[in-house]
């Protein structure tokens, strides 16, 4: 490959410095010509505005140059095709390579084409016949020694250098043994034109030539399959070695290749049987990269689209939505994997379902139809936070999935959780193994993760707060990602807002956009049956109950789904309203909040639906109707936990969180949240400390 010297840009030469030329003092015509001996051009020229200089060529300068040291005045370089040395020039072959007379070894895709009569070849011993031995020289082409030409038989399989002696019409060829001692090995590839991925199914059976990165490595039974991509797409290359023995092991994932081969359709779809395959590196291999990172950077932009209802909170966090939309698409594009992890409530549900119904398309048309298997996995969380649990969990699935398909560490996308300090161990971890992170969340942020993640989308940093829910942005962010699912999305922002209980105008916006489809009682049991389902699901995204619960399949089994749960979720729940209730304690705070405490430990059913964070907010809807126009805190408590409910009372349960972590030594209290809705967590032994201390805060929170 050659490349042009950078210090001297191609000429050879450095400019020193620049003066007048002396013999037109600037000017750059010439003072004085001679009429007979001018041609007809120059007198046109005279006529014209008069003669250039000779001496400046009508600069009116002259350069006062050195010889570019860099190149030696060649002004270009060239790499040696046998040693990889830099040469100055455009040599092929380096002083020392020069010297020593050529062996060619021929690549597997090579044919007549690139063999010639006189030439040195490196070859294999095929086989013996009475009238000689044929050796091949790659797959395809196989030569003869006659008998007369050899003293001793070589071996089979044995290696050994042959010289072309005649190529006969019919393709024959003849082969002559030599001996040397010294030579330069220069590998051949037969020169064909790159072609896309895109461009394969219009050259089937013939023989073409793709460079691009290895992205996932499968071993299967029978061949091994190569995906590979470049600009425009990808493709699966099939390379069989022995069955089930790895084709190519040098390959590795995250390689650039450049791969002879026939592209076939199997089962619908292109595949390229590889003929040969090797690895790029250095000046190529970057060129290659290069090139496949822009073409997909431009592919990755997301669509422009007009939210679904006005709001200046979104309109302000639009910059960092598109953002999250580009690394997503580009994730998809690159065939990396995507992992979205989610909290397991209706806001955190239909957020993530967003994003799943917007890229599983995308990953299909990609990768292939069963792609989403290999590039795609949902996963909610207990907590609203990424839990060490859910990292071990997520990094288990991703190094197993690297070691067995050599696919590349996975894009994490939190939805409804992320936005704090107790999600930082997690993040720690998942930066070791190059996991990078999204997080699309409303829980109130303190900003120790930002430096952490890729993007952090959050109404806090727009002048919003938790009124804008995460099934809203992520609805909105997946038509950023893929417009065509618009319609079957747009009413998961107001379930997520009924789920949430959202107070901001955003939430009726998004009601009303979907009222002539489903009531404000259509969506309270949507968000009913998802939490329902959620908590019965434990770690599964239970992908298809929920599509229908969401009603994204058949109507029909939607309604009747819906029925059925609502009438459990609604039986569960007054059972335990049943058994609750009578236990709560209620006081009044010296600011006037009506406090209600209940023992969910003791005084509610365990290990069933509602929880205890459901529960809690269940006899917190309840107590505020029987204090209507009053500011009610509810708090349900456990051995080592409290879970927070409040209407009417301006609480930072982030900031009581970190002031009791500090005030109360020996209590572990951690915890967080939105402003006035969270949970704390705290040692067994000092609950009533923690309890009591709590109590008297809230108790000193302004109220409306």
């Amino acid at each position: 490959m050659t490349t042009e010297c950078s210090d001297c840009k191609g000429t050879g030469t450095i400019v020193l410095e620049e003066k007048e030329c002396p013999e037109c003092k600037g000017a750059g015509k010439a003072k004085s010509v001679s009429l007979d001996r001018l041609s007809e051009k120059d007198i046109g020229s005279l006529l014209h505005g008069g003669i250039n200089c000779a001496r400046c060529g009508g600069t009116g300068k002259i350069s006062l140059t050195e010889l570019c040291r860099t190149c030696g005045g060649a002004g270009k370089f060239t790499t040696c095709e046998v040693c990889g040395k830099t040469i100055r020039g455009d040599l092929k072959l380096c002083e020392t390579c020069s010297k020593k007379p050529p062996v060619y070894k021929l690549g597997a895709e090579c044919d007549l084409h690139e063999l010639g009569e006189g030439g040195i070849y490196a070859g294999t011993v095929q086989g013996h016949a009475n009238f000689g031995v044929f050796v091949d020289l790659n797959p395809q082409l196989r030569g003869l020694i006659r008998s007369d030409n050899i003293t001793t038989a070589p071996e089979i399989g044995e290696e050994l250098f042959v010289e072309v002696k005649s190529i006969a019409s019919n393709g024959n060829i003849e082969l002559v043994p030599k001996q040397i001692k010294e030579y330069t090995l220069t590998e051949v590839e037969k020169q064909i034109p790159r072609s896309k991925t895109t461009e394969l199914r219009n050259l089937t059976g013939k023989l073409v030539q793709i460079s691009g990165e290895v992205i996932q490595i499968k071993q299967t039974g029978g061949p091994t399959i190569f995906t590979v991509s470049d600009e425009e797409g990808i493709v699966q290359c099939a390379a069989f070695q022995k069955a089930g023995e790895r084709a190519y092991p040098e390959i590795e994932s995250e390689t650039i290749a450049r791969v002879f081969g026939q592209p076939s359709v199997r089962n619908g779809a292109i595949q390229l049987e590889i003929r040969s395959m090797k690895q790029l590196r250095g000046r190529d291999a970057a060129d290659i990269r290069e090139g496949i990172e822009k073409a997909i950077d431009k592919r990755a932009e997301p669509h422009d689209i007009e939210f679904l209802v006005e709001s200046e909170v979104l309109e302000k966090l639009r910059p960092g939505m598109k953002n999250v939309a580009k690394h997503i698409r580009k994730a998809v594009f690159k065939s990396r994997p995507i992992i979205i992890r989610h909290h397991a409530d209706a806001d955190g549900i239909t957020s993530a379902i967003a994003i799943e119904r917007a890229i599983l398309p995308l990953i299909r048309e990609v990768s292939g139809s069963d792609a989403d298997r290999h590039f795609y996995r949902r996963s909610p969380s207990r907590a609203p936070f990424y839990e060490l649990e859910d990292i071990t969990k997520d990094l288990n699935f991703a190094l197993e999935d690297q070691d067995r398909f050599g696919q590349k560490m996975p894009l994490v996308v939190l939805m409804d959780n992320g936005a704090t300090g107790e999600d930082m161990p997690a993040m720690k971890q998942a930066a070791i193994y190059g996991i990078d992170i999204l997080v699309i969340d409303h829980h109130h942020p303190d900003g120790s993760i930002d430096s952490m993640v890729l993007e952090h989308v959050n109404p806090a940093y727009a002048g919003g707060d938790f009124g804008i829910t995460t099934g809203m942005m992520g609805t909105e962010i997946a038509r950023m990602i893929n417009p065509d699912v618009t319609e079957e999305i747009k009413h998961l922002p107001a379930v997520s807002a009924v789920g949430d209980r959202s107070g901001a105008p955003e939430a009726e916006r998004y009601k009303s956009l979907v009222s002539g489809k489903y009531d404000s009682s259509d969506l309270r049991n949507i968000a009913l049956a998802i939490d329902y389902e959620a908590f019965w699901q434990k770690f599964n995204d239970g992908r298809g109950l929920m599509n229908d619960i969401l009603n994204l399949g058949s109507n029909i089994r939607h309604k009747k789904l819906l029925t059925l749960l609502c009438e459990q979720a609604n039986k569960a729940i007054s059972d335990q309203m049943e058994a609750t209730m009578p236990n709560v304690r209620t006081q009044t705070l010296s600011n006037g909040a009506v406090l209600n405490v209940i023992d969910v430990e003791n005084f509610a059913h365990k290990f069933t639906f509602p929880p205890p964070g459901k529960t809690s907010g269940e006899i917190h809807d309840r107590l505020c109707a029987k204090y209507d126009g009053k500011p009610v805190v509810t708090l349900g408590y456990g051995p080592d936990f409290a879970v927070i409910r409040s209407r009417g009372v301006r609480m930072n349960i982030p900031q009581m969180v970190r002031e009791l972590h500090d005030e109360i030594k020996g209590g572990g209290v951690n915890g967080g949240g939105h402003l006035v809705v969270g949970s704390i967590k705290f040692v067994g032994g000092m609950r009533k400390e923690v309890l009591a201390k709590l109590a008297e805060k809230i108790g000193k929170a302004e109220v409306q």
